[in-house]
């Protein structure tokens, strides 16, 4: 029933982003929940279930990652390797000729995904062990670029157009959470730390303990100087190695340790 609720959620917000039209800096919209569905939904229904307390939040796909893969972080080896996952990948209404979705053809690593879910393979071996406390979730579906092939994050959006995409996701997020019964948000990177604080104090949910974890990204220098151990230190401090390490234990009993 998480699932079908989540799925639900996330075709919501799919339909009412399809009314959404946007300029420069942008030149191409890259829609994975809609070309690459049927890996998502896999993910979907075979991770997110009932008893999850803490969310991971980035913030939209990857150029190389969910956007091939329709699954957040979706370094192509995790997805298909590690998570079992596989799917039909169709392709974007528009295409950049530099940023071709090829699906689990694509070749190159997506750095952010494979540190990611690297350092989780490794604390956790089997992804169950991380599903039974964890799921991952993007704040906007979405993947933009420019004319040039360039990466535009959803801040560097026209004013209005940012404020009218993030007033959707966030309404989604708080929806995703409530579906999800989750305790923690831990955002990854500032800025999905940020707009998960903010849309889930207006939205009344104050309740929900929201943190902060460096994101992996290369764009970030000091990720490039071992995000996996920077990453540990903060999942000790906020107990959520603790989960991972004894899969019997709740986060609300790692607190009250």
């Amino acid at each position: 029933m998480t699932a079908k609720a989540f799925l639900e959620v996330e075709l919501r917000l799919n339909a009412e982003l399809d009314q959404l039209e946007f300029g420069p800096p942008v030149r191409y919209v890259y829609r994975p929940l809609q070309y690459a569905w049927e890996p998502h939904q896999a993910f979907v229904q075979k991770f997110c279930r009932g008893g999850q307390s803490v969310l991971f939040l980035g913030m939209n796909p990857g150029p190389f990652g969910m956007t091939q893969t329709g699954v957040p972080f979706g370094e192509v080896d995790v997805v298909r390797d590690w998570f079992g996952i596989t799917g039909e990948v169709g392709r974007p209404a528009e295409e950049h000729p530099k940023k071709p979705v090829r699906g689990f053809a694509i070749t190159r690593s997506e750095v952010s995904g494979a540190r990611f879910w690297g350092l989780f393979q490794e604390l956790c071996e089997e992804p169950q062990r991380f599903f039974r406390h964890c799921y991952v979730h993007n704040l906007c579906p979405l993947s933009f670029m420019a004319e040039s092939g360039k990466n535009v994050t959803p801040p560097e959006l026209a004013v209005g157009e940012r404020n009218a995409l993030l007033a959707l996701c966030d309404a989604a997020l708080c929806q995703a959470v409530r579906v999800l019964g989750v305790t923690t948000v831990i955002g990854i990177g500032r800025l999905a730390e940020k707009r998960a604080r903010k849309a889930l104090a207006a939205a009344g949910m104050g309740d929900v303990r929201v943190e902060w974890l460096m994101h992996p990204s290369p764009r970030n220098p000091k990720a490039n100087k071992g995000w996996a151990e920077v990453a540990k230190v903060t999942l000790e401090e906020l107990g959520v190695l603790a989960l991972l390490r004894k899969p019997e234990v709740t986060l609300g009993q790692v607190y009250l340790q």
